[in-house]
């Protein structure tokens, strides 16, 4: 055919016979890209007078968005929490072994540690697109130290902190370091200092989830207003849900959400942490707000026996994960593709809103829907392929195919 690149000499890639998660809607059309980028193929056609340089088959497949976890501790044998020499080189092990997985991008997560861990981690993991062997870094997610000893889960509590005379700012300087890399921060709002410390994250542009808390729902509405837009894996470690004062869990019906303002939520829909019908309640109560995240930790992908969570050690008995020698839930081993497919079963929702659970959600969670997590023209050209059974057959990554499943696997 003839081509005339009149803006741009790089090729175009055109993908066919898929159908397209666009719109919320599943519809059956191409996707073209150019230079790591999803085009507009009507610009393309008259503005251009261009033509695809190649055509990419893909056999009837579902086409989406690439998944994004913004809570996931580590993975394949890496802790994020856990300093080393080369920290990066972990997180780069994790990128590449996500790509089977349909993960695009995500946020390392650290847990709860003492303040020479961070000053010594956080400068070594570097926010970074994705390319041909690994998934993009959006930024770190910091789950504590600044939570409740009541609802701490599996963080040590000699390790936890409130917040000081200092204020927030010093406080969370002295903690952390440098929050550069920063993209996601999980604290208590009831602490003293809390209210102050959301709108100092926030005033810096990291985004603020509530969780590990003990919190009232008047404390989370007001933390809501100072800018926190995110609960961390609602329902745990938190108060359970009570009709007289219905805690975080709440702020999915709350009216006192500030007009054009959205509270996001994640959900560990690995079958353990969560009962089917709380992931039900809560999907239908406030489906737009759901995010699914895998709360993975090391042993992700490793066979069962004992691992490490931060400065914890932890048993994997199946599925499940428990501080080691307790019944404290620690984590999950669960993959993004696996909580997609289980979500999706457990609430009978929409394979749309399965998929923008782990894809649109999450970007609009992180103010990033412009380029991630959406098939709309002018976005990152980040998606990946499924079969009816939204089982991952291909992972691409600035529209170039970065995994792939083998045809024994198919």
């Amino acid at each position: 055919m003839p081509s005339n690149k009149s803006v741009s000499e790089a090729p175009i890639t055109q993908l066919i016979n898929c159908r397209i998660l666009r719109e919320h809607q599943i519809q059956r059309e191409d996707l073209w890209v150019r230079e790591g980028k999803i085009l507009d193929p009507e610009k393309l056609f008259f503005d251009e007078r261009a033509y695809a340089d190649e055509r990419v088959d893909c056999g009837g497949a579902i086409l989406a968005p690439g998944f994004i976890d913004v809570q996931i501790n580590g993975g394949f044998g890496v802790d994020f929490s856990r300093p080393s020499d080369d920290v990066g080189a972990g997180v780069s092990l994790v990128a590449q072994k996500l790509l089977e997985h349909g993960v695009t991008s995500f946020c390392p997560t650290l847990v709860t540690s003492p303040p020479h861990v961070y000053h010594e981690i956080l400068p070594q993991i570097k926010i970074q697109d994705g390319g041909p062997q690994s998934a993009g870094v959006l930024g770190v997610h910091l789950e504590g130290p600044f939570i409740s000893a009541e609802k701490k889960g599996a963080h040590p509590e000699r390790f936890l902190r409130g917040f000081s005379e200092m204020g927030a700012a010093a406080d969370l300087s002295e903690v952390y370091g440098a929050l550069d890399n920063v993209a996601l921060v999980t604290l208590a709002p009831e602490l003293e200092g809390g209210p102050a410390a959301v709108g100092e994250l926030c005033r810096r542009g990291i985004a603020v989830s509530l969780g590990h808390s003990v919190a009232n729902l008047s404390q989370a509405e007001d933390a809501v207003r100072c800018g926190a837009s995110f609960i961390t894996h609602l329902f745990n470690a938190m108060l359970p849900f009570h009709h007289r004062d219905p805690g975080i869990v709440g702020l999915l019906t709350s009216e006192r959400i500030p007009p054009g303002r959205t509270v996001y939520y994640g959900m560990i829909a690995d079958g353990i942490h969560t009962n089917p019908a709380a992931l039900r309640i809560a999907h239908r109560a406030h489906p737009a707000g759901l995010v699914l995240v895998t709360d993975a930790i090391a042993a992700m992908g490793l066979p069962p026996g004992r691992h490490t969570l931060g400065q914890q050690e932890v048993e994997i008995c199946g599925l499940q994960v428990f501080v080691a020698g307790t019944r404290t839930l620690s984590g999950s081993v669960a993959s993004m593709d696996m909580c997609v497919r289980h979500f999706r079963q457990a609430t009978g929702c929409s394979v749309e809103a399965a998929l923008e659970a782990a894809s649109l959600h999450p970007a609009q969670l992180l103010g990033i829907s412009q380029r991630k997590g959406t098939l709309d023209f002018g976005a990152d050209a980040d998606f990946v392929l499924l079969d009816d059974d939204l089982n991952v057959k291909a992972t691409f990554i600035s529209g170039l195919e970065v995994w792939k499943k083998s045809a024994k696997e198919q």
